[in-house]
C-alpha cells in the first residue's frame, strides 16, 4: 500500500514502530463497535494501524538493539494445501466486495499503539521467562471470537450465522486451532484447546466469558506457561477487503500477527512486558524460518485477559479476505517455527 516498509532479511536489526494511536480490537467495554466492525459497517482500525491513512505519511521508525542471531534447521519440506495460490489482483465475492490482497510487511517491528516507551532491544536480551513443564498440558488455544469465519470458496463454504461468521466449527477459527494445536503436539508439545464458542450468540461479554474459562484452566492445569487466544483479522469495509497474502514460493497462505495488550486504559495488568517478551521470541523464530509471514507485533492499551498469565497474547491468523486453507497454512508455518522455539523452553 506505500505505507509500511519492507524490513531486511531475518537476523536483521529489530526496528520499534511507534505508530499513531490504534483501536486494533476492542475489549468487552467497547464490543458493539466490535459489532460494526464485523459486520463491514465501518473500517476497522487495525486496518489505518497497518496500511496507514491514505493521505498521511507513515509513522517514523526509530532503531532497535540489533536482536540475537537466529539458529535452527531449514524448513521442512510440506505438502501445498488445496487452496488457491494468491492473486495477482483484485477478486469479487458473491456479494460484490472488492478483495485485495496486500503483504503487509515488517515482521521485525512492533507497532506500538500505547504511550508506553517500549525498549524492544532489552526485551529481546531478556527473554521469555516462561518454561515448559514436563507433565501436563503446557500449551493453552482458546477463542474469545470462536464464530470468526474466513471468506468461503470451492473447498469451504459455510452456513453464515453474521456477517463472515459461522456456528460450524469445522469452517470457523476453531479448525484453524484444531491444525495449530495438531501441528504443536507433532512437534512434541502438549495442547489443551478450548473449542467453545463465547462470542455467539451474543457478541458482548465474549471477553469475560472465555476469561472465565481460562482461569478455570490454569487453576486445573497449573503447568500450562502459554495461553494463546486465537483470532483472525478484518480488514476493510463494506466494499473493499483486504486478504494478507504471505511470500512463500508455491504456497498460498495468509500473514499473521500477534497482539499484546497492556491494560494501559485502566485495567490492571502489571506484568504486560512479559507477554511482550514472549511474543518477540516466538516472532523472531517466526521471522527466521518464514520472512513475511508475521506482520508486525501489535502492542495495545487494552488488556484482553492477559493478566491471566505471563504468558498470553492473541494471535490474529489471517483477514475476513483470507480463505480458510490459506490460514491453515499460516498456522501450520506458525508452528514448525515458533514450536522449536518452545521447546527451547523446557
Amino acid at each position: 500500500m506505500g505505507k509500511v516498509k519492507k524490513l531486511a532479511a531475518a537476523g536483521a536489526a529489530l526496528l520499534l514502530l511507534k505508530a499513531a494511536a490504534s483501536q486494533d480490537a476492542l475489549e468487552a467495554a467497547s464490543e458493539r463497535l466490535g459489532e460494526l466492525v464485523s459486520s463491514g459497517r465501518m473500517v476497522r482500525a487495525s486496518l489505518e494501524l497497518e496500511l496507514g491513512h491514505q493521505q498521511e505519511s507513515a509513522a517514523p521508525e526509530t532503531p532497535a538493539a540489533a536482536a540475537p542471531p537466529q539458529t535452527g534447521a531449514p524448513a521442512p519440506t510440506m505438502t501445498p494445501e488445496p487452496s488457491a495460490a494468491p492473486s495477482d489482483g483484485t477478486q469479487y465475492t458473491d456479494e460484490g466486495t472488492r478483495i485485495v490482497p496486500t503483504t503487509i510487511y515488517g515482521g521485525l517491528t512492533v507497532k506500538n499503539s500505547t504511550g508506553y516507551d517500549i525498549d524492544v532491544g532489552a526485551l529481546v536480551a531478556a527473554g521469555p521467562t516462561q518454561t515448559l513443564s514436563p507433565e501436563g498440558p503446557q500449551v493453552l488455544i482458546v477463542h474469545t471470537h470462536g464464530s470468526e469465519a474466513y471468506t468461503p470458496d470451492e473447498y469451504d463454504d459455510y452456513v453464515e450465522t453474521d456477517t463472515d461468521r459461522t456456528e460450524d466449527k469445522s469452517k470457523s477459527v476453531i479448525r484453524v486451532g484444531d491444525e495449530l494445536a495438531s501441528a504443536l503436539e507433532a512437534k512434541g508439545i502438549s495442547v489443551l484447546h478450548d473449542r467453545e464458542i463465547y462470542d455467539y450468540p451474543s457478541y458482548t461479554g465474549s471477553y469475560s466469558r472465555s476469561g472465565a474459562s481460562v482461569e478455570r484452566y490454569l487453576a486445573e492445569y497449573p503447568g500450562i506457561s502459554v495461553v494463546i487466544d486465537l483470532h483472525r483479522d478484518a480488514l476493510g469495509d463494506g466494499e473493499v477487503t483486504y486478504k494478507t497474502v504471505a511470500e512463500l514460493d508455491g504456497r498460498a497462505s495468509s500473514q499473521l500477527m500477534m497482539l499484546v495488550g497492556t491494560g494501559e486504559d485502566g485495567l490492571y495488568h502489571p506484568n504486560w512486558e512479559q507477554n511482550l517478551r514472549l511474543a518477540l521470541y516466538l516472532q523472531q523464530a517466526v521471522n527466521a524460518r518464514y520472512p513475511t509471514l508475521a506482520r508486525p507485533i501489535s502492542v495495545v492499551g487494552e488488556r484482553y485477559n492477559q493478566h491471566l498469565s505471563t504468558g498470553m497474547f492473541i494471535l490474529e491468523v489471517g483477514s475476513n479476505g483470507n480463505s480458510l486453507q490459506e490460514a491453515i497454512t499460516a498456522v501450520r508455518l506458525f508452528a514448525d517455527a515458533a514450536g522449536d522455539a518452545l521447546l527451547k523452553l523446557k
